[in-house]
């Protein structure tokens, strides 16, 4: 009998009596505990693992309406937290086992290795596999880029022995929900009316009134401006792939091509993208190969949120069409064919029209990113146990931004004629460049000695970075022809701008980091576990001496109980292990500021000496002479368990993470600012993931599958707290929540005259009859700046998520579920 086996397959037995040929195919294993995880500089079998590391297939990721594939994983991994812009082309806001910092929160993103900000670039029928670390003992190889947690992405390799073409196209289409209810014309102009009956002694109450009396009917439209700007929206992506193998050359490539159009009218992004890898085995000991993702992306217009935003806010009597005023042109053009788009009232403030600025903005602005993401590697195996591998990274991107200011005026009917709202044209142009370069250098010893079973990595890794932009504007000459409405001549030196007013700014900065690690995978018997990790960073940015290298570090140990004699009377675990992890991560947080140790300059003091006084410039912040990066104490202790012959599978932990070191300032009146570790923020939670699988039929299975976690954000420590302000209500302060909402607590709405009396005066400003009530929290029969609170808490309870397929064949009928719960939500109207 021949028994084959390998990581991550369902073995297979032949017997062999009689036959000459044997032909065996392995088939791949649906056991969670069988699969291979990406783990940093290397994988393994999760088996042989002691954190909590989540994978998601690439297939679950290629078949979803998203052009970034991390769009796709929310809901779907437990810890893990995707909050989706709906602006095509933007990164969602994601964290992993909440807010670790009142700075950089952001995971890092490894793509076949690279280190990196964000994989929005990557096509998503191109990954194999997405893994999520989350605990200590899988982050502490990462160092100081370790503590928000890391998001792996491996890309498609060939398969051994195959040739693959494979083309496949999706569209669809998405459409507002849930839209928030805006009055109507008829019931704007009566509230409009009590507004002024209610304030008729006040200030603006006859401005109010006059508006109503005079002006009011020549403003004869009704539109729900939200409706206005929004459409239903249409995505398409197309994508072609060919993989090759022999027994020496496995090549890959994937083309495609994806346009998503905004629920905003007129926003479209576009991106171009090819993935190439090439393995080639020298010989039995020698592999080389290389790797490379290229993009270009047509980015779509940016301000389109912030217009749907001011939308909410428009009057519903402004019409939302056009007026065409023969002959009111002043610029020359076709008065016949010269439409106006309509003013806002006077009582709308500064609110213009938004879908005047829409469609007369879209189309004025040309930006195009480019990316390329590539590698080359030679690992050569010697004396049968060691490893040696070498790969230089390197992750280029541009963008190249020109917007154009056209002239354009708006019709208002109160004054009746045109307002001028842009009377000069202008042009912006902005260049970025962003270029980052990696080497890893590793060395992998792996050997089995009878029961004992042991992999160990040593490497060196080097990680630099380098961004530099450029900006300028002109604008027209007064007087003179306008700069033409033409992206032939969108540049700051196009011939028709005035030289005088040619304004531009450049900016730079590069940082770097030089570390050595070291990680054991240790288990005997494959029942009883342990793996230790250790890496060592410097850093350029880091100027003290004694600082500027730090340590982190991580131990796991794991018992799988299935193994042990005392449970072979049982029958509902097929398997059960219980595993946990504590270490030390890193952080490296800048908090907004490019050279910590370096502080710009501020102007705006003087000095005196003698009769004569001179300007004088100070440093921004002081600087605490022992700065050093955050560091992060992570505890995960959890199970996993497969139950009733392998259809339910479990999987369990508790978190516990503390922020030390967190970068803040300690603020002092009269005295400059001093940064340091000066905070600390604790994290803690539970997280609980299950699946069920039923084979229904012969052909038919049923999975289901669901998450939930849970959130304890607190801020333990904190040199000087963040205070809230009139606009922005967050505030951070010890014993509270990073953000949370500080403010005045509503009890209702004044009545009436006779209410305000008889409730408690409101010192902070002038209020009647329909405005908020505010709360007296200290009961001293006054409200004012005492009685402010804490209002919400933008960090939720808890997430959830969970799926259902239904699979028939090569059938598949899926639907996804996402929610969160406990949050608040801070609108700022």
């Amino acid at each position: 009998v021949l028994v084959f086996s390998s990581v991550g397959y369902e073995p297979m037995e032949i017997a062999v009596a009689g036959k000459t040929t044997v032909n065996a195919s392995l088939v791949e294993s649906a056991k969670k505990i069988d699969e291979v995880v990406v783990i940093g500089y290397g994988t393994a079998n999760k088996r042989d693992l002691t954190g909590s590391i989540t994978k998601i297939a690439g297939k679950d990721v290629a078949d979803k309406p998203n052009t970034n594939p991390v769009s796709s994983l929310q809901g779907k991994v437990a810890g893990l937290s995707v909050v989706n812009t709906g602006v095509p082309g933007t990164q969602p806001d994601v964290r992993i086992r909440g807010t670790i910092s009142i700075g950089s929160v952001k995971p890092l993103y490894v793509v076949d290795g690279i280190f990196t900000d964000n994989i929005e670039n990557i096509n998503p029928n191109d990954i194999e596999s997405i893994e999520i670390l989350k605990d200590p003992s899988s982050l502490a190889i990462f160092g100081v880029f370790g503590a928000p947690g890391v998001i792996a992405v491996t890309t498609k390799r060939a398969k051994a022995g195959q040739i693959l073409i494979n083309l496949n196209s999706t569209v669809g289409w998405k459409k507002l929900v849930d839209k928030i209810e805006l009055t109507n014309a008829e019931e704007f102009k009566m509230l409009l009316a009590e507004d002024g009956v209610n304030r008729f002694n006040e200030t603006g109450a006859t401005a109010i009134n006059d508006f109503v009396a005079t002006q009011l009917p020549t403003w004869n439209g009704n539109t729900d401006w939200v409706d206005a700007l929004t459409r239903t929206a249409f995505f398409n992506a197309n994508n072609l792939s060919l993989s090759a193998s022999t027994e020496k050359n496995r090549l890959y490539m994937g083309l495609g091509y994806n346009t998503d159009e905004g629920l905003v009218k007129n926003v479209k992004y576009e991106r171009l993208q090819i993935t190439l890898n090439d393995e080639f085995k020298a010989s039995k000991a020698i592999k080389l190969g290389f790797g490379l993702i290229g993009s270009r992306e047509k980015l779509p217009y940016g301000n389109a949120i912030g217009q749907l935003a001011q939308a909410k806010r428009v009057a519903p009597i402004v019409p939302a069409g056009t007026i065409n005023l023969r002959g009111r042109n002043p610029y020359g053009t076709d008065s016949a064919n010269y439409d106006y788009y309509y003013a806002t009232p006077i009582i709308q403030n500064t609110v213009n029209n938004p879908l005047m600025e829409l469609e007369n903005n879209w189309d004025k602005v040309v930006d195009y990113k480019y990316r390329m993401i590539g590698n080359i590697f030679a690992e050569i195996t010697f004396l049968r146990h060691f490893t040696a591998r070498a790969t230089l990274y390197a992750d280029l991107s541009s963008q190249d931004r020109r917007t154009y200011t056209p002239l354009y005026d708006v019709y208002n009917p109160e004054i009746p004629g045109v307002d001028n709202v842009n009377t000069l044209t202008g042009v912006n142009q902005f260049k970025e460049e962003i270029k980052k370069f990696q080497q890893d250098y590793t060395l992998t010893f792996k050997k089995n000695f009878n029961d004992h079973n042991v992999t160990a990595v040593a490497g060196f890794t080097t990680f630099y970075t380098y961004l530099n932009n450029l900006t300028g504007d002109v604008k027209q000459k007064i007087g003179s022809n306008p700069i033409p409405d033409d992206d032939r001549f969108w540049y700051i030196s196009n011939g028709f701008g005035d030289v005088s007013s040619q304004r531009s700014n450049s900016y730079a900065k590069e940082a770097a980091t030089v570390s050595g690690l070291a990680r054991v995978l240790y288990n005997y018997k494959q029942k009883y576990f342990l793996n230790a990790s250790f890496r060592r960073d410097g850093s350029s940015l880091i100027y003290n001496p004694e600082t500027r290298s730090q340590n982190f570090w991580a131990v796991g140990a794991a018992w799988e109980l299935t193994k042990e004699g005392f449970m072979d009377g049982q029958r509902f675990f097929d398997y059960l292990k219980l595993k946990g992890s504590i270490g030390v991560l890193g952080n490296q947080n800048t908090y907004n500021t490019d050279y910590p140790y370096f502080p710009g300059l501020a102007a705006g003091a003087t000095a005196v000496f003698g009769n004569q006084v001179f300007p004088s410039y100070a440093p921004n912040y002081n600087v605490s002479e022992d700065l050093k990066w955050e560091s992060v104490k992570a505890i995960d202790i959890g199970f996993e368990f497969n139950a009733l012959r392998n259809r339910l599978h479990v999987e369990a932990a508790y978190y516990n993470k503390k922020t030390r070191d967190m970068w803040a300032y300690l603020r002092v009146i009269g005295v400059n600012p001093t940064l340091g570790n000066l905070g600390s923020v604790t994290n803690k939670g539970f997280e609980l993931s299950a699946t069920w699988d039923q084979k229904l039929a012969t052909d038919l299975t049923l999975s289901l599958s669901g998450n939930i976690t849970t959130y304890d954000n607190v801020v333990t420590s904190l040199a000087t707290p963040l205070p809230a302000d009139e606009q922005f209500p967050n505030q951070t302060s010890v014993g509270m929540p990073i953000g949370y909402f500080y403010g005045y607590v509503v009890e209702g709405v004044y009545q009436s005259y006779a209410d305000k009396l008889a409730s408690p005066v409101f010192t902070e400003f002038a209020y009647g009859p329909g405005d908020l009530k505010y709360k007296d929290i200290n009961g001293d029969g006054q409200i004012n700046a005492d009685d402010k609170t804490m209002i919400g808490n933008p960090t939720p309870d808890f997430t959830y998520g969970g799926s259902v397929n239904l699979i028939y064949k090569n059938w598949n009928l899926g639907v996804d579920v996402v929610g969160v719960y406990g949050n608040e939500i801070y609108r700022y109207w």
